[in-house]
Formats: C-alpha cells, structure tokens, sequence
C-alpha cells in the first residue's frame, strides 16, 4: 500500500520533518503492515488513517510540550509503539524505553527500530510491575501512555515512573471530558 506520509507535514507544520522522517515513517508504516498481517497490532489499517491516528497523534503533543535535548522518555503500553517510535523519529535525542506486556509485540519493535535504525531500550513487564521496579521507578523526564486505560488507571500506572519534576503525558481522545 501507498501510505500519504506527507500528510504529516501538513497536519503538524510546526514539527520540522526532513527526508529521513519521512522515509522512517513509511518504512514503519509497511512494516506495521506486515507483521499486522502475523499478530494483532492494531484495528487501523487503512493508509491515511493510519498516517493521521498513529503517526500524527503520536507527535502532535510536541506543539504543546517542551521535551529538553536528550530527556528520557518511557512508553507504558507501548503496543505496536505508539507514541514512543514516532517520538524517536522526531526526536532521535531523547532516550526512549518502550514497555509492553507482550513479547511477540516486543519483537515487532526490535525490528521497527532495527529496520529505522533508531536505538531504544525495549522492557518486557507489566505497567505496575515496573513501576515497582528500583532500576524503573522515578527514573524518566517523561511518562507517556495512549489507548491504554481510564487515566484514574493510567495515573497510577504511569506516575511511578516520573522522576521529581518531571511530567507525566496522557494521549487521550475526545472523551477525556467523561474520564
């Protein structure tokens, strides 16, 4: 499939994307293709979709939040690695730490970031066994999450993680009003 990854550019203008990205996100988007193909990784297959809820939900936040060169960023419930990989593409500095549940998704984005060559490290735990964690627990700048439970839940999944002074980013839809 043909993915308007260009789409991008027009939907967050104020995030300066060059070819790379541009390139790294198509090459994500066909592998979310395939392996979508092998394991569940998400309902969202049609290309623009795709491009639009994923990949611009993922970094549109960045208009909003200011993350300092080289601050650590952990995924919770990273899934098919929404926000955290599109956060990498955008933001090779950060030091990102993918966490999910599931191995066969965890290899999904060994590959991801093996094919994009972007480095993160990738944690096999559950949200609230990390953060339970010494070597995890108020270790990150930042803690973001997206899809993955009510924010009453998502709160004390994700705030463990925060060190002092930093931020926890829920990515919410447009029921957050309900929550």
């Amino acid at each position: 499939m043909d993915y308007p990854i260009a789409l991008l550019g027009e939907i967050v203008p104020e995030i300066a994307l060059n070819e790379q990205m541009y390139a790294r996100f198509d090459t994500y988007a066909h592998l979310l293709e395939e392996w979508n193909q092998k394991i569940n990784l998400t309902a969202i297959k049609e290309p623009r979709e795709v491009v639009i809820k994923h990949f611009a939900d993922s970094i549109i936040w960045l208009k909003y939040v200011d993350i300092p060169k080289g601050a650590s960023v952990i995924d919770i419930g990273t899934g098919a690695g929404f926000p955290g990989i599109p956060l990498k593409i955008v933001r090779p500095d950060i030091k990102l730490t993918l966490l999910d549940s599931l191995n066969k998704r965890l290899v999904f984005l060994g590959e991801v970031c093996n094919s994009l060559e972007i480095t993160a490290n990738i944690v096999h735990s559950r949200a609230e066994e990390g953060g339970r964690d010494k070597k995890m627990r108020e270790k990150f700048d930042f803690a973001t999450a997206r899809a993955v439970a009510h924010l009453r839940e998502l709160s004390e999944y994700c705030l463990p993680y925060v060190k002092p002074g930093g931020s926890f980013i829920a990515l919410k839809g447009s029921n957050i009003a309900d929550e």
